[in-house]
């Protein structure tokens, strides 16, 4: 008899606890629009995997919804003449991206080895009067950034690009120099600058493996975490140059490195990598000192390595910023090195080399065991090369069943804001509106 009701009390118990717990949303397979197939889980020729998708989006609580907004060749904000001017085009600016259903702004203040605030270290940018050196002395440009944004309800990530000087130039190296201010880091240290030949011209960039070149990024870090209390630190995935096989800091190499068992490939790895873990040590004891909380991010390329380069490497078969950009973002992540990391999984679900749900999932699994927040880094740029509205949504849907995935990020502002195509236009709309509730501005009119 005891154990009839032992038995009776354990199925009342078990239809209890099933009645109590949540109803998975209804999920579906996936398929290319083009063919009606399901898409590929993931590159590897042997994986029949198909990718599941939820029918709705489901809300996290604390997810990230992030924006960049890139001011380097005024992409995302244009040159102002004066502070009102700047005042009213980034309060506008704001307000358009909360509406639009935004909590975080990544918003770009050094973009070439210059800077879209008073520092008594870069010169102001090019980018935002329209003269290297030239800006607004009088009027505090990040204090009012931070309180604005956040004024708007939207967290300010201070975006950094670290080495950049310039992304292409058709000049000579020595000419294109002095065409910066008298202040520019680059200038006072001509041979602290690689010049990397590139079809055309050059692309220039402070030069990673010398000690002065880590030791002026340091006091740049310095002084606007002591200054100012932005929600982070952000840096993109511009370090040495994609696809960078030449020699021009051959003589650097030979210059600092110690040890002769380290190969060239490996020596710049190792010099990215210092220098990230230089800067995190910094913030964190400025954190201490100053009661902040500041935290370090980074944007890589979307591939660390492939897996048939590395075991840990994920399910692909593209460029790989280990190799091609010497950014071991797995070591930062696995020793806690950066706070939260943004990869850049500009493909979609159809690609043959880098499938979206394969990557996103390699990620994912990646942060698991640290304290490293994993948001995802999206192309608004997606929609036109699918032709396909849902495939920005579908991206999200798939995040949303994944508790590894804390949010999104989304490049670039004016391609979110101001969508170019009637395509894209519903790509953005898709995300804005069905998943976050938000309003984009209306169609701006054609002149």
């Amino acid at each position: 008899m005891m154990k009839k009701l032992f038995t009776l009390s354990a199925v009342l118990f078990l239809c209890s606890a099933l009645s109590a717990a949540p109803i998975a949303d209804p999920v579906r397979i996936l398929t290319d629009p083009a063919t009606g197939r399901p898409v590929r889980y993931s590159a590897l020729p042997n994986d029949t995997r198909k990718v599941m998708i939820p029918i709705r989006y489901r809300v996290k609580p604390g997810e990230l919804r992030g924006v960049w907004v890139a001011t380097v060749s005024n992409l995302d904000f244009p040159k102002t003449a004066a502070p009102a001017h700047f005042q009213r085009a980034y309060s506008d600016l704001m307000s358009k991206i909360r509406r639009a259903g935004f909590n975080a702004v990544f918003f770009q203040i050094r973009p070439c080895s210059d800077a879209f605030y008073n520092s008594s270290i870069l010169p102001f940018s090019r980018f935002l009067s329209g003269r290297e050196g030239y800006g607004f002395p009088q009027f505090d440009l990040l204090g009012y950034m931070i309180g604005e944004a956040h004024r708007h309800g939207l967290q300010f990530h201070a975006w950094l690009n670290p080495y950049r000087v310039a992304g292409f130039t058709s000049l000579p190296k020595w000419q294109y120099l002095n065409t910066l201010s008298p202040q520019n880091f680059a200038r006072r240290n001509p041979d602290c600058v690689l010049a990397v030949p590139v079809k055309g011209g050059l692309t220039l960039l402070l030069d990673p493996g010398r000690p002065e070149v880590r030791t002026h990024l340091l006091a740049v870090i310095r002084e606007i975490i002591t200054k100012y209390n932005p929600d982070s630190i952000h840096f993109d995935d511009y370090f040495y140059p994609y696809d960078y096989h030449g020699n021009a800091d051959a003589p650097t190499y030979r210059k600092y490195n110690r040890n002769p068992r380290i190969t060239l490939e490996d020596w710049r790895r190792q010099n990215v990598s210092q220098m990230v873990w230089e800067i995190s040590a910094l913030i964190r004891a400025n954190n201490r000192a100053q009661k902040k909380n500041i935290r370090f991010g980074i944007s890589p390329f979307g591939i660390w390595r492939n897996r048939a380069s590395s075991v840990f490497g994920s399910p692909t078969l593209g460029n790989e910023s280990y190799s091609s950009n010497y950014s071991d973002v797995r070591l930062w992540i696995r020793n806690n090195w950066i706070d939260y990391v943004v990869p850049q999984l500009y493909w979609k679900f159809s690609h043959w080399k880098a499938p979206y749900a394969g990557l996103a999932d390699w990620w994912a699994d990646t942060v698991t065991g640290t304290r490293v927040k994993l948001y995802i880094g999206h192309g608004a740029h997606l929609a036109f090369v699918s032709n396909d509205p849902n495939e920005l949504k579908n991206q999200l849907l798939f995040n949303s069943r994944r508790p590894g995935i804390s949010g999104s990020v989304f490049y670039s502002a004016n391609r979110i804001l101001n969508p170019d195509s009637p395509v894209r236009r519903r790509a953005v709309e898709a995300v804005v509106r069905d998943c976050w509730r938000g309003a984009l501005p209306p169609p701006q009119k054609s002149r």
